[in-house]
């Protein structure tokens, strides 16, 4: 006899949303992927190919983050017009970089506990949001990841799982 598990969407988002930014799983998780980055590894790009920087993927993983929490909040937030705006990067210091870093993991946990809270039915109504914005955090991460490892940045081992 089989033997069924019941597991609400609550504790598989939460464990999910958690596996995208601090917890290991089958991929690095994001804060693992932007561990001890300099604000000039951020920057960088590949020589003559077409990809963003570390900085531009963080910037468009931010945005997308803060629009979910205002509308859960339903609080006024200013769209961009197109999807390439979201990369934009702004001031490219040192202390900036640190700033942007901290804010995706502040929206991060904000959107965390905002989920812990919400009724069911809510929850569920925006259960697909939250899973594309996992899968995102992920196909993102893996780019970083690649981008540390063309740099050289990356730890030619390290420890996992």
């Amino acid at each position: 006899m089989r033997r069924r598990f019941k597991v609400s969407i609550r504790e598989v988002l939460l464990l999910n949303w958690d596996y995208a930014m601090e917890k290991e799983d089958w991929y690095p998780p994001t804060s693992h992927a932007l561990q001890d980055v300099t604000s000039e590894q951020a920057l960088w790009k590949p020589e003559g190919l077409a990809a963003n920087s570390i900085w531009e993927n963080v910037q468009h993983l931010l945005y997308y983050k803060q629009r979910l929490l205002a509308r859960l909040d339903q609080v006024p937030f200013e769209e961009l017009d197109n999807n390439d705006e979201t990369f934009h990067i702004r001031d490219t210091s040192e202390e900036e970089w640190g700033q942007v870093r901290d804010a995706l993991h502040d929206v991060h946990s904000a959107l965390r506990v905002k989920f812990e809270q919400m009724p069911d039915e809510e929850l569920l109504k925006s259960s697909q949001a939250v899973l594309s914005l996992i899968t995102h955090d992920a196909y993102h991460t893996g780019q970083i990841v690649s981008l540390r490892k063309m740099q050289g940045s990356w730890p030619e081992k390290r420890s996992y799982l």
